[in-house]
């Protein structure tokens, strides 16, 4: 692709404002000349820039994020405190954004998002430097005052204190206040606020000049490679905080233990089970709310921005009502690890079952002329030659157009010309067609030959069926969050304490790689066998789908959701089974005096973490 430009003599523009400018072009005060220059390289490697840039920003983000308790411990923080310097990113991209968005937009922007980027990685390493100036952390515990003892000889725990008196006690606390590094948080904040200023010009300006040098067709594509690629960054921020957060401050002198860890953590069969039925769950999740408000557009005639509004009001609030419940009541009741699976197993397999109302709520097709009925009206199988008829013959009528058009004798046509449409009052919406051929051969139809602009509304019971489907959405999604808090909470309770952070980054990336990613994909895939009519771009290409079949795209899309959902439930028993099998005997203690021990309940998570695969006192009873 070449990019001609010409040399600009107006006093104090900026040449990288003007559209089509490549990417590497400079100030030319040269007599007009044409110049090809090829841009394709350079925007693609802007292009790949950009998205290291996305994925950096994402990461060190995410790693403060996951930092920010050993923060507070490193330095003495209140949690105010602490919040207040991760607040300090927000700070600095708010006094930064107005400016950027503005005055970037006339200065060369590469070289701006530039500017942004080394300033961030400025910040990333201010932020670093307390660990380098502060020296070794001293450890609040009793091995450590004792550090300075014979290691052979007898520490009494009780007469560690006996020996401190107030005078050695306001003399220790003088010199802590007087410490350097006791501000030393400084630096953090000061380095995250970099962040937050570098990080400004990098989405605002960057996808404007994509939207303003690359082809109109391919903006889509490099955009959604930006946010795939920028996924990647939690990501592996979270599983590079799960490592950090198992390393000692004094790292170096401690052994880190990933690759065993991960071996340990995946070895564990019940949080191998788990997280096999959670990411059949998540995929059929992931792809039924990816394509949701489609679905409501399609089968219901819904407007894009009231099936939005919908899913807000409607879909949203039942869900987090349900996530609260679902730990209230795991409280309330005491719910060991047992009933927990029990509940959130039962929960899941109603939302499920009331899933399956949806394929009984559905609505017939659009009736299109030529498509989905004859021009008589009466239903026919699909065929693309079928959109002529005599009453347009006389028109020449491209088949490719999809400009609808509703009649009023309530069948929609696929433009006026295919509607037989031969004069036309009005403008924009507000048009209407006259002597439209086509209505006179519909053999229920006396009234006036007019059409107007857009589909024909469905039918009435449509818009019952679509309150149905409404009420299924909310009970089954309140049903499915009521079991959700139970079923993250398993997560923890069947892995050894020290591997939790581990597990909870393992199970995000699983769960984000092989469901987030991919299942909106296939599920597109599936979508678009249902489609009808194609759209045409402007070179003649296809283009968007325009009609779906609305029969075919309700048992597609909700029963692939079904498919992917169902074997979970099997994989769910394996998971209750081993659950069972391996805390079943640890939780119950023997009976007295006709009385069981009321403190089974209270302290049934902590015998669960003592019992745990692996720990020492369980190698020996339990082959998970």
């Amino acid at each position: 692709m070449t990019v001609e430009t010409k040399s600009s003599n107006v006093s104090g523009s900026n040449q990288e404002a003007e559209p089509k400018q490549p990417l590497d072009d400079e100030e030319n005060k040269n007599p007009p000349v044409k110049k090809k220059t090829s841009c394709c390289t350079g925007l693609k490697a802007f292009l790949a820039a950009l998205s290291f840039s996305y994925f950096s920003k994402a990461l060190s983000g995410v790693i403060m994020k996951s930092s920010i308790t050993q923060i507070e411990r490193r330095f003495g923080l209140t949690s105010s405190t602490a919040g207040f310097v991760d607040g300090s990113f927000e700070l600095g991209n708010l006094l930064m954004i107005a400016f950027v968005s503005y005055f970037g937009a006339k200065l060369h922007r590469p070289k701006v998002i530039a500017v942004g980027c080394i300033t961030m990685a400025l910040g990333c390493f201010v932020s670093a430097m307390p660990h380098f100036f502060m020296g070794y952390y001293k450890y609040e515990a009793a091995s450590h005052r004792a550090s300075s003892a014979n290691s052979t000889s007898s520490i009494n725990p009780c007469s560690l204190h006996q020996d401190v008196n107030d005078t050695a006690l306001e003399a220790s606390r003088s010199g802590c206040e007087k410490e350097p590094s006791s501000y030393m948080w400084i630096y953090i904040l000061l380095g995250n606020m970099l962040r937050g200023i570098g990080e400004t010009p990098v989405t605002p300006l960057g996808i404007s000049y994509l939207d303003d040098f690359a082809k109109e067709e391919d903006v889509p594509v490099y955009v959604a490679c930006l946010h795939t690629i920028a996924m990647f960054g939690p990501m592996f921020g979270f599983l590079l905080g799960s490592l950090c957060a198992k390393l000692y401050v004094d790292i170096g002198f401690v052994d880190p233990d990933f690759c065993t860890s991960l071996k340990k953590v995946l070895g564990n069969r019940m949080y191998f089970t788990f997280l096999c039925c959670s990411l059949l769950q998540f995929s059929s999740f992931i792809g039924f709310i990816t394509y949701k408000p489609k679905y409501m557009e399609q089968q219901y005639g819904q407007s894009t921005s009231k099936s939005n509004f919908l899913i807000g009001v409607t879909s949203l609030p039942p869900v987090g009502i349900g996530i609260f419940l679902g730990g209230f009541i795991m409280k309330k009741y005491k719910m060991g690890i047992i009933a927990a699976t029990k509940f959130s197993f039962t929960m899941s397999f109603l939302s499920y079952a009331i899933a399956f109302l949806h394929f009984f709520v559905g609505c017939e097709n659009y009736a299109v002329a030529g498509m989905t009925v004859s021009y008589e009206g009466a239903p026919i199988p699909f065929d693309e030659n079928a959109v002529f008829s005599d009453c347009n013959s006389h028109c020449k009528c491209a088949s490719n157009v999809w400009d609808p058009v509703c009649g009023d004798n309530g069948i929609t046509y696929a433009s006026p010309c295919l509607a037989g449409c031969e004069t036309s009052v009005g403008h924009g919406k507000n048009r209407v067609f006259h002597n439209c051929r086509c209505l006179e051969i519909s053999s229920s139809w006396t009234g006036n030959n007019t059409a107007t602009l857009g589909q024909c509304p469905k039918s009435e019971a449509c818009s019952m069926n679509f309150i149905y489907y409404t009420v299924i959405q909310v009970i089954g999604g309140f049903c499915y969050a009521l079991g959700g808090t139970p079923a993250y909470m398993i997560m923890f309770r069947c892995v050894q304490p020290e591997f939790k952070a581990l597990a909870v980054g393992l199970y995000t990336l699983v769960m984000r790689t092989l469901a987030g990613i991919p299942a909106p994909v296939y599920f597109g895939t599936v979508i678009d066998k249902t489609c009808l009519k194609w759209g045409s771009t402007s070179c003649g290409q296809r283009g968007a789908c325009r009609l779906y079949d609305s029969v075919a795209n309700r048992y597609v899309f909700l029963g692939l959701a079904a498919v992917l959902r169902g074997p979970s439930f099997l994989v769910a028993i394996i998971f209750y089974i081993l659950i069972k099998k391996h805390f079943q005997n640890k939780n119950s203690k023997p009976i007295e005096n006709g009385q069981e021990d009321a403190s089974v309940n209270k302290e049934e998570n902590c015998k669960i973490k003592q019992c745990l695969p692996g720990s020492p006192d369980g190698e020996d009873e339990s082959s998970i």
